[in-house]
């Protein structure tokens, strides 16, 4: 007789049986539904649990991406899209009784694009250099996920708010009743990401109900300040509907529109908001006084937010991209700019405003888009991760980083370490091979050096709350208000005392929650 050994990729989970498959020494499993559709009744509502299976589920591949017009430059992998996208992905180098440290993506995308089946985003090496268990997931996008509806609530019909972030946290507690099962630890849970997804692990510090969820956090180049009030969320929705149509009966509309309208709707929505209101964005969480109760800074500072370990910071060039792609999410114009800082002093008026031209002095006058460049970057990214290593640093560890490196190729471009330049360092895919764009000028083998220096750093952070370096590295100290250590990663890290000096002698010291 012979023996047929039992497949160890296939796992049990609290929704049903899932396969998975084998990649070198890493187990991935694809595509697991973590919610149920949110479609039909369950469109701009919170997430609900899938219905259970008993068949095992093939998770071989990843799910359907959230519905998004195509975007240069962000290849989503071979995937559709659906407003069916509720579903993660798991790499693992352990079984069911191993307690590995586990790792929750949150991929960025203006809070609009995006997927966790982006090339960049493949968690194996990571699992496989750290030993641990990544998880990536998808969350709705754009009106779908980010536009507020509840003024339109009626005794028939309730639009919840911020379902974007409800779903982040229903994988959350997926992770946290599930991971064990493919040999994670949930009681060491690291949640980490970039721009939006950054944007969202800071909010989800400050969200009562995501507390305990997560142990440590790690947020990269988080718009912290891009959370609006229901006000201006009432006023984005009444933007929308003039744009669908359908006022008239507004639930109606929203409920039976198809994908490709509200798409297209939520297209045209992304480019009017920041275009009306320079410096806003039309999608970003909102402040509900429930999910989230106030502003992120604000909480910060209150001492209301999760205080667990935090790892935060930018890039050096964070703008540029923007200024590539011709984007209407940073503005560039001197005018534009001033008048963007005229209508928030308006709408502000009992808000000490830090001295305009002193600001502006601190650029160059705002004479060329170079200064523009640098005045949106530290507006959009660098004050507001300011602002919160400041205030957490009273609470909890709090260390902070710039990303300063960048290949021959892009500083040759003009690009530098522009917005999202770090993730393949992260993720440990910078490069396949010498030919790839970034490093047509060489750089590659400094690149993986960078990449296996700061991986050390975001793995040691995951594992033991502290990011330890390899030999030899210098000793990045916790952020306080005295030495106000910064890692500068680059072709050789360094720490740096102070490094925001300037900057925050230019804006003052007072933190401004602008919204």
């Amino acid at each position: 007789m012979t023996l047929i050994a039992p497949d160890t990729t296939v796992v049990h989970t609290t929704h049903g049986p899932v396969r998975g498959t084998v990649d070198g020494p890493v187990n991935v499993w694809k595509g697991i539904p973590y919610a149920a559709a949110p479609t039909g009744w369950h469109r701009f509502r919170a997430p609900v649990a899938p219905e259970p299976w008993t068949d095992v589920f093939d998770a071989d591949r990843f799910g359907p991406a959230a519905p998004q017009s195509p975007m240069p430059g962000m290849p989503l992998g071979n995937v559709r899209k659906d407003e069916d996208c509720l579903s993660l992905n798991v790499w693992s180098t352990g079984t069911a009784g191993d307690r590995r440290p586990v790792m929750v993506w949150i991929h960025g995308g203006a809070y609009f694009r995006g997927a966790s089946s982006q090339p960049v985003f493949d968690g194996r090496a990571l699992a496989d250099q750290g030993d641990v268990v990544v998880v990536t997931l998808n969350y709705r996008l754009g009106v779908f996920g980010f536009v507020d509806f509840s003024s339109l609530n009626t005794d028939d019909f309730r639009f919840d708010t911020n379902v974007a972030l409800l779903d982040m946290i229903a994988a959350l507690r997926w992770v946290q009743a599930n991971i064990a099962a493919f040999g994670g630890d949930p009681d060491c849970v690291t949640l980490f990401g970039e721009s939006a997804g950054g944007g969202a692990v800071t909010t989800l510090l400050t969200v009562p109900a995501a507390q305990g969820l997560f142990h440590r956090a790690i947020a990269e180049s988080s718009p912290a300040t891009s959370v609006y009030n229901q006000e201006r969320a009432a006023h984005v929705a009444r933007v929308f509907l003039d744009i669908l149509g359908g006022a008239g009966d507004p639930v109606d509309r929203l409920l039976t529109a198809s994908t490709d309208e509200l798409l297209a709707a939520s297209d045209e929505l992304f480019a009017r908001i920041p275009t009306e209101t320079p410096g806003t964005l039309a999608f970003g969480p909102i402040v509900d006084g429930d999910l989230v109760p106030d502003y992120p800074v604000n909480s910060f500072w209150n001492g209301t937010a999760a205080r667990v370990p935090l790892l935060i910071g930018t890039n050096k060039d964070e703008s540029t991209l923007f200024k590539l792609m011709k984007s209407p999410l940073m503005p560039l114009d001197p005018d534009v700019i001033r008048g963007m800082f005229a209508e928030i002093a308006a709408e502000h008026p009992d808000v000490e405003f830090p001295d305009q031209a002193r600001i502006e002095s601190a650029y160059s006058g705002l004479e060329t888009r170079d200064d523009a460049l640098g005045l949106t970057r530290d507006f959009g990214f660098r004050l507001p991760t300011l602002w919160i290593v400041e205030a957490h640093a009273r609470y909890a560890p709090t260390w902070l980083y710039r990303f300063d490196y960048a290949t021959p190729m892009l500083k040759a471009l003009g690009i530098g370490a522009a917005h999202a330049t770090e993730l393949p360092y992260v993720f440990g895919n910078i490069a396949h091979g010498p030919k790839e764009i970034p490093f047509l000028l060489g750089g590659l083998s400094t690149a993986r050096k960078v990449s296996a220096r700061m991986q050390q750093r975001w793995l040691e952070f995951a594992k033991n709350a502290v990011p330890v370096g390899l030999d030899g590295e210098p000793t990045w100290d916790p952020y306080d208000p005295i030495g106000r250590a910064t890692m500068v990663i680059d072709k050789h890290d360094t720490v740096i005392a102070d490094l925001d000096g300037p900057l925050r002698a230019a804006w003052g010291e007072q933190v401004i929650a602008f919204t």
